[in-house]
């Protein structure tokens, strides 16, 4: 009916909606880094958006000779016409906040491990070990180490420093997880099953969102990735590994190293 170009705008996307297809049923939008925010807005603007997976879409779209942002939107708009599609449930903004203060935390806690495995390394070249030690003891055997040695202090000494601060900052990270983890009731409830912390608690929420989207219970194992593939085609039917589709992020280790091919004795 129409085509044009616009700003990614949520209020001048609904203004050309409005404006050229005032009666439209279906508002197509394929997942991206910024779908969920689009997706939000264009709902509190009354829109009938639906997200589709960006994946259902390229099966779709390739089979278009030439690949271009024109196409790809008109693509779009015929799923919607013929309403081949699956939509994809958006978590809502406060299940995003919760994942991204996780995913900092994550990251911060990643760069101490590889800052204290990098300090190690170097000591051990000159046959320096620092042996087992966690939390303020590690810093210390470490100084402790190259109190006689001026040419590790120059460099081991920048490398204590910024492991103490991005310690400070994991610090202040834990602790506005136990606020929201004690501020929840069903986080709470979450944490009275053994082995299962504020951590990993939230991210189970956060990641489920809305358990109603889920038919049966057992349907949380596939969107995890913790079911197995499955091929049946005439007399083939064969039952693979796991999938591996979904996050990771919320699964107890023991489900992370099955999702990773590990076992325990590795």
């Amino acid at each position: 009916m129409r085509e044009g170009v616009v700003d990614s705008d949520p209020d001048v996307i609904a203004a050309f909606v409005r404006s050229k297809a005032p009666g439209a049923i279906r508002v197509g939008l394929e997942t991206g880094p910024t779908s969920t925010w689009l997706w939000t807005e264009l709902k509190q603007l009354d829109l009938p958006v639906i997200c589709i997976d960006a994946r259902h879409a390229k099966a779709v779209l390739k089979m278009q000779i030439n690949k271009s942002d024109r196409n790809d939107a008109a693509g779009i708009a015929r799923i919607m016409q013929t309403g081949w599609f699956k939509e994809v449930r958006v978590k809502d903004l406060d299940s995003h906040s919760v994942r991204a203060l996780l995913a900092g935390r994550a990251l911060l806690v990643k760069i101490k491990r590889d800052l204290e495995n990098q300090i190690r390394g170097l000591l051990k070249n000159v046959g320096l070990v620092i042996g087992r030690a966690k939390f303020n003891v590690f810093a210390k055997r470490a100084e402790e180490l190259i109190e006689d040695h001026p040419e590790l202090i120059a460099v081991v000494g920048p490398l204590l420093k910024a492991r103490q601060a991005i310690e400070q900052q994991t610090d202040d990270l834990d602790r506005k997880v136990l606020k929201l983890a004690r501020n929840d009731a069903q986080v709470r409830r979450f944490m009275s099953v053994p082995g299962v912390g504020p951590i990993t608690a939230l991210c189970f929420k956060a990641t489920i969102d809305d358990p109603t989207r889920f038919k049966r219970s057992r349907s949380v194992g596939a969107y995890v990735g913790l079911t197995t593939r499955r091929h049946v085609s005439g007399e083939i039917d064969w039952t693979g590994r796991i999938s591996k589709c979904g996050d990771a992020r919320p699964l107890p280790r023991r489900e992370q190293w099955a999702r990773q091919g590990l076992s325990r004795r590795a």
